[in-house]
């Protein structure tokens, strides 16, 4: 079982977001992750918020061992060749620990905040994204680039430094079974998944489907599942917590994107375990400002060692 931390970039303050991803260092986890957000995401989105990619950077010089990526980049905020620029960049800075986080981008009122080009549809957005990830890939290998289409132009791009790592892994996040899919099989290393089991299962199919598809081994992609756990021995008081850090978030008590699993050291090792028990054995934890040292810790120290040690075979 393999842990991440994506840690809120907004309603924190600097030395909070920096000690918690210290802290998930420390403890084990395998990566540490943020977003690739202007505005704030959960709540009133005038909210004070870090941008991702030099909170990043700033990360790589205060931890060791966790990778590092955005969960996941908004592919409308930059051009392919800076965004392979600064993955390469940050891989130099972290001695290889990058990973390039990429998705089509949803949050159409930071675009026209900020003059960034949103796309008519969002099968434009998928499209832009299809190209960036190519030409991310073919740049980060050490490949020249010429390419051109209605939203790129390359002529001869060729990058150096090359990165650290032999292949700087790329995570493309979201579940659209028709592209998106279909792009995490032709091009990721990771991919990001959220929902009950039955759904996890069916994105799963798909996935595979597509793979065969494109002659891939499916076996080659990461699943990760994205849940925000509180734990606490008493699942009352994991739910006060949660409703707490919601509140400090300003974020309305119905609002349907918090969906969170608050409980028991057993409730959360009984959920990972249904999922590794369906292919997903990467765990990513979304988890909210203020931090909860406390769910960091015992989800690393507690609920990690109970599920390995469920799926370890007998002897």
């Amino acid at each position: 079982m393999r842990l991440g931390a994506l840690l809120f970039s907004q309603a924190t303050t600097w030395k909070g977001f920096r000690d918690a991803a210290v802290l998930a260092d420390r403890i084990g986890y395998e990566h540490v992750w943020t977003w690739d957000h202007l505005y704030a995401i959960f709540g009133d989105p005038y909210q004070p918020i870090f941008e991702g990619w030099t909170a990043l950077a700033a990360l790589s010089g205060v931890t060791s061992r966790a990778r590092l990526g955005l969960m996941v980049g908004a592919n409308t905020f930059r051009n392919p060749g800076i965004v392979a620029k600064m993955a390469a960049t940050l891989d130099h800075a972290s001695d290889g620990r990058a990973i390039v986080g990429l998705g089509a981008a949803w949050f159409d009122l930071e675009h026209q905040a900020h003059g960034l080009e949103f796309g008519a549809t969002a099968g434009a957005r998928l499209r832009w994204l299809e190209e960036s990830v190519g030409i991310v890939r073919d740049l980060l290998d050490g490949k020249e680039v010429t390419y051109r289409s209605d939203k790129y132009g390359f002529d001869h791009a060729r990058h150096l430094p090359r990165p650290v790592q032999r292949r700087v892994p790329i995570m493309i996040g979201g579940g659209g079974e028709k592209k998106t899919l279909r792009i995490v099989a032709r091009y990721a290393d990771m991919c990001n998944l959220q929902g009950t089991l039955d759904v996890l299962k069916h994105k799963d199919e798909v996935l595979r489907e597509h793979c065969r598809d494109l002659g891939r081994n499916d076996q080659e992609i990461e699943r990760t599942v994205l849940i925000r756990p509180v734990i606490r021995d008493d699942p009352a008081e994991a739910e006060r917590i949660w409703q707490s850090q919601m509140r400090h978030n300003k974020v309305p008590p119905d609002d349907p994107k918090t969906a969170h699993v608050a409980g028991t050291v057993n409730d959360l090792a009984r959920l990972l375990r249904d999922f590794a028990g369906v292919g997903y054995d990467t765990l990513i934890a979304e988890l909210p400002s203020p931090f909860d040292r406390e769910t960091i810790e015992r989800l690393a120290t507690e609920v990690r060692p109970m599920v390995e040690s469920a799926a370890a075979p007998a002897r």
